[in-house]
């Protein structure tokens, strides 16, 4: 009967899988266009300005992670991005200049900045390469950077399926 055993071999081989994306935070992200604040789309006027920022309804971004950009070919002063922080900054997680990929990026860097890695000390250490979210490449980047030092191997991909970048 022996013989006729089917063994998994990836799961005997002490190789630890790292799905990159359960660090992803989860809440709802909410983009804000300073378009929508300025008079006619094209100009700050601070009276103006200020009633709609007043007039933001701060519930609805409740623990939501926001990005605030700017779709205008307008210029707008820095403190017209004060007035909206400090508007919603006791109601969100995170506010960011940029678009929504900026936001994410500042995301993965903060979760992977204060994941404890510990656990991957002198293992042998699999990214999967494959997930339903999407991952910032410079997440990536930064992971590599955090397990140099710690890990035994890293490799990317999938078990079947891998690249080795480094053995240490």
């Amino acid at each position: 009967m022996s013989d006729l055993e089917i063994k998994n071999k990836v799961a005997g081989s002490g190789l630890i899988n790292f799905d990159l994306s359960q660090l992803i935070p989860k809440g709802k992200r909410i983009g804000i266009d300073l378009k929508d604040f300025l008079f006619e789309g094209l100009i700050l006027k601070e009276k103006d300005f200020r009633e709609k920022v007043n007039a933001m309804n701060a519930d609805e971004y409740e623990g939501a992670y926001v990005y605030i950009y700017n779709s205008a070919d307008a210029i707008v002063p820095l403190w017209a991005y004060f007035l909206i922080t400090a508007k919603l900054t006791e109601y969100t997680k995170k506010i960011v200049f940029g678009n929504r990929e900026d936001l994410e990026v500042l995301l993965m860097h903060n979760a992977i900045e204060t994941y404890d890695f510990s656990e991957l000390l002198n293992q042998r250490v699999l990214v999967k390469g494959c997930s339903d979210e999407s991952i910032p490449e410079n997440a990536y980047i930064e992971l590599v950077e955090q397990l140099k030092p710690l890990v035994k191997s890293l490799m990317f991909g999938e078990a079947c399926s891998n690249v080795p970048i480094f053995k240490n």
